[in-house]
């Protein structure tokens, strides 16, 4: 799909759902699978990243399938407690910001404000039940983007979630393409990011100097989409080819 056909499928509203500073969420491996159209039984030899990982399930849950998997995240600096508070909190200040703009969402998949809920809450339970073994164990790393402490190559595939592109308002141009770029680095075959737009499902403006960065630095790139829609129309994933 090119940038012109996926920016005309999504159109600007003057709704907005608001939600302040990044959000320390997370997602079941049921919604990542859907995200980012895996296939659970291609991963059995894959090396995989999840960044930033936040209060997600994907590692916990992989690594109990027999799949490698490392999540790194700046607030992995926190302690247990820290975590715990900040993903209750964080999960009710979301919730909220669905107030009087759900119609800015498409509910087939979780059904009602309340299945975000059960979905999220889970995800975070299971990330905390796994965060201090996982820590220790190196499954789990402190980390900030756009500098990752991971050697070239290090990963087959990385996954990268709800920052890039949805914080398109607080995070530079310059940013976006820095992490990207650093994503590839890490990566051998591929990164995939997910979504393309931001909060008002807005398609980041800037998208086709991004592709145009990537190529530059040797990656192929391609937009495509995805079995998964919560944000109305966001259902696209930008891939990178690092091969």
């Amino acid at each position: 799909m090119s940038v012109e056909d996926y920016s005309s499928k999504l159109e600007t509203t003057h709704e907005t759902y608001e939600i302040e500073d990044v959000a320390f969420i997370g997602r079941t491996l049921e919604e990542y699978v859907r995200m980012f159209d895996l296939d659970l039984a291609e991963l059995d030899d894959a090396a995989i990243l999840d960044c930033p990982s936040g209060a997600c399930a994907f590692v916990a849950e992989a690594t109990k399938l027999g799949i490698s998997a490392v999540g790194a995240d700046v607030m992995y600096q926190s302690d247990y407690g820290d975590l715990n508070e900040r993903g209750e909190v964080d999960i009710e200040m979301a919730l909220d910001g669905f107030d009087g703009v759900e119609d800015l969402f498409e509910w087939e998949f979780y059904g009602d404000v309340d299945g975000v809920r059960e979905h999220w809450t889970n995800a975070y339970e299971t990330f905390l039940g796994d965060y201090s073994v996982g820590l220790s164990s190196g499954r789990y790393v402190p980390a900030k983007l756009p500098n990752l402490p991971f050697e070239d190559d290090e990963f087959t595939l990385t996954l990268s979630a709800h920052l890039l592109f949805l914080y398109a308002d607080r995070l530079s141009h310059e940013f976006h393409v820095e992490s990207l770029c650093e994503l590839a680095r890490v990566t051998e075959n591929e990164v995939r990011v997910y979504p393309l737009a931001d909060f008002e499902g807005t398609p980041y403006p800037r998208l086709d100097e991004i592709l145009e960065a990537l190529a530059e630095d040797g990656h192929g790139v391609e937009i495509e989409s995805v079995p998964f829609e919560f944000q109305r129309g966001a259902s696209d994933i930008l891939v990178i080819d690092c091969a």
